[in-house]
Order: structure tokens, then C-alpha cells, then sequence
């Protein structure tokens, strides 16, 4: 199957490690075909909205790849799409309701907002791969005024977390999530219970990049058939999330992380010191630092880390897990930043 993370990555042998993951691979794709080539936001804008993700990540390939779309269609004169875009790429947790606010105020609908941080975080995601998976075999060097489009919702006194705990969140969007659903919309939750969630409820404005979002999801953390242990993926999630700023990705993927390895010091370090912290074992130092330097803005990711996690015991297809699990979270990362804001449950005021 040719994609375009295949087109971008340009090397069949290396490639074919995609084809342990299909679902990710596929999906990635639908992804792509939803927020790039869909109808909801202009061309234009979604290609300068690529763009800014790619040149964040600091992937040549990815970069050329999205300028040259940029460069055949008029530039947007979306100021506050554009700086909300920056935001989510270069520094996902400056990403604040204000900005949103401001969003609205140029007439960007509801189902329009949701697209543009789907498609932000989808390129943070499909550029770390591309990287990710090229390193395997080598190093890189790196408008006028309109009626609003809705009113973003407030919390006044929310119980914002002041750290990061590996016990469960709540989350509270910016964006007024979709009441009742579609048929569409609730296929595209994969999981019917997701509809209880003002997140997915969220996220299904845009239903078929939210389906190829799940699909991608599940394929990259649940498939473990010759590759990454359960445990290692969620680790890899939390790296990311921790480094983002992402306090409620983190304090899921953290739960998740511990439940599966029953590390919880480990785990609770990594949440308190930091993406530096010893995280017990050669094999998690292995995944801390790969998940960092893919993580980091621009991506530092290169043959060092391909060989140290060679070196703890991972194989092609794990070290492919790690990278997927990694990069994943650049996508789910932004949307948490860039959509909402984490609250409190009574029970840890």
C-alpha cells in the first residue's frame, strides 16, 4: 500500500516495518485524505496549517512536502487560525481558551476548530514517524472583521491540577462538543460508549478523521504481536505527554503505564523529576530517551537512539512501536492542549 508517509519516508525496505501495524498504516492514510484533502477548512489554510506543524518537527521531507501544496494556493488571511497553529506545534501547552476565544471572534465554526487542531496534531504525528522510521537506517540533520463562530464555553473557579499525578482527570473543552450525533458520528467513535465523553463527542464534529484517528489509536497501543509490550507503549505515551505538558494524557497514559508493568515508583518518578528521571531499567531508559528526542521541537531523534534501543533488546518492530507510540502522542497531545483544559475530580480536591 503507498501512502504518504511511505512517499515521504522513501525507502520500501524500511517501510515494509509499517506493514506490522496495517491499521496504523491505513488510517494514517484516511487521515490524512480527511483533514488534507476535506472540505471543512480552505486549502489554503489547511496546507500553511501543515506547514507550520512540519517546520516545527524540523523534518525536511515532510516540510517540502507541505510547502510545495502551500505554495499553489493563496495565502490565508487567518491571523488567529494561523498563531493557534504555532502555538500547538512549536509549544503545545501556551495553547489557552483565549486562543480559542479569538478563533471564534474570526468566525471559525465549532466543527472548523476541531479540524484544524486534528490537522496540526496529525502532521506532529506523521512527521515523527516519518523521521523516526528514516533514522533507522541513518541520522538526520534536522482578515477582515466577522460575526463570531460561536461562543467558546468558560469555567470560572475550575480546580485546575497544579502537577502531574498518575491519577484520573477530567477535562473540560473549549469548544462547545457535538449534542446529539449523527449515524456517522457515532460509527466514528469505534466504542459506543465514547459518547458519554465530551472529549470524543468533541473530536466527532469531524467524524471521518476521527474514525481514522481510532483506528490509528488502537492499531499502534493494542496490536503487540511480535513487537512493544503494553507496558513500553504507555510508558512512551507519558514521555511525550509529560514533556508536552500535557497533564491529562499523562496522568491516563501514567495510570495505564503502571497497571501494566506495576512500576509505580518508576512511573511516579518520571511524572516528578521529569523526562531526566532514572526510570529503573536499561530497557525504560531505552524508551525514555527515544520518546524524548522524538518528542523534542525540532526532533532530535537519530541513530543514537535507534541503536541504544537496540541495545536494551528491541527489535525492528518494537523500536517501529516505540516511534508510532511516541508520535501518536504529538497528535493527541495537541488536540488535549489546543481543545480544552484538565480539571480536577472532587474526590482529589
Amino acid at each position: 500500500m503507498t501512502d504518504i508517509i511511505s512517499m515521504l519516508i522513501d525507502d520500501s525496505y524500511l517501510d515494509e516495518l509499517r506493514d506490522a501495524r496495517p491499521q496504523a498504516r491505513e488510517n494514517a492514510q484516511e487521515a490524512f485524505e480527511a483533514l488534507l484533502e476535506g472540505e471543512l477548512l480552505p486549502a489554503g489554510l489547511r496546507y500553511r496549517l501543515a506547514l507550520i506543524a512540519a517546520e516545527s518537527a524540523g523534518v525536511r521531507p515532510a516540510v517540502e512536502f507541505y510547502r510545495d501544496l502551500a505554495a499553489d494556493e493563496p495565502e490565508p488571511r487567518a491571523p488567529a487560525a494561523l498563531h493557534w497553529a504555532r502555538q500547538l506545534a512549536w509549544r503545545p501547552s501556551s495553547a489557552n481558551a483565549l486562543d480559542v476565544a479569538d478563533l471564534a471572534a474570526e468566525g471559525w465554526s465549532p466543527d472548523q476548530v476541531v479540524a484544524m487542531g486534528q490537522l496540526v496534531g496529525f502532521v506532529a504525528f506523521q512527521a515523527r514517524v516519518v523521521h523516526g522510521i528514516r533514522a533507522l537506517s541513518a541520522p538526520l540533520t534536522l482578515a477582515d472583521a466577522t460575526p463570531p463562530g460561536f461562543v467558546p464555553p468558560t469555567y470560572p473557579g475550575l480546580a485546575r491540577p497544579a502537577h502531574f499525578v498518575s491519577h484520573s482527570l477530567g477535562w473540560r473543552p473549549w469548544v462547545p462538543p457535538a449534542e446529539r450525533l449523527n449515524q456517522e458520528q457515532r460509527e466514528a467513535l469505534i466504542k459506543p460508549e465514547r459518547e458519554k465523553s465530551e472529549y470524543f463527542r468533541l473530536l466527532a464534529r469531524d467524524p471521518r478523521a476521527l474514525r481514522a484517528r481510532t483506528l490509528t489509536d488502537l492499531d499502534i497501543f493494542y496490536n503487540t504481536e511480535g513487537g512493544l509490550g503494553r507496558a513500553e507503549r504507555e510508558l512512551a505515551a507519558t514521555v511525550a505527554s509529560r514533556i508536552n505538558g500535557c497533564v491529562y494524557c499523562a496522568s491516563v497514559h501514567a495510570d495505564r503505564a503502571i497497571r501494566e508493568s506495576g512500576r509505580t515508583e518508576d512511573v511516579e518518578r518520571l511524572l516528578s523529576e521529569g523526562s531526566s528521571a532514572d526510570l529503573g531499567s536499561p530497557q525504560w531508559n531505552a524508551v525514555r530517551d527515544a520518546a524524548r528526542a522524538l518528542t523534542h521541537t525540532p526532533v532530535t531523534f537519530g541513530a543514537r537512539h535507534v541503536a541504544g534501543l537496540r541495545d536494551a533488546g528491541f527489535g525492528g518492530i518494537a523500536t517501529v512501536d516505540v516511534i508510532n507510540a511516541t508520535a501518536f502522542f504529538q497528535w493527541a497531545n495537541r488536540l488535549m492542549l489546543g481543545l480544552g483544559e484538565p480539571e480536577l475530580p472532587r474526590r482529589f480536591r
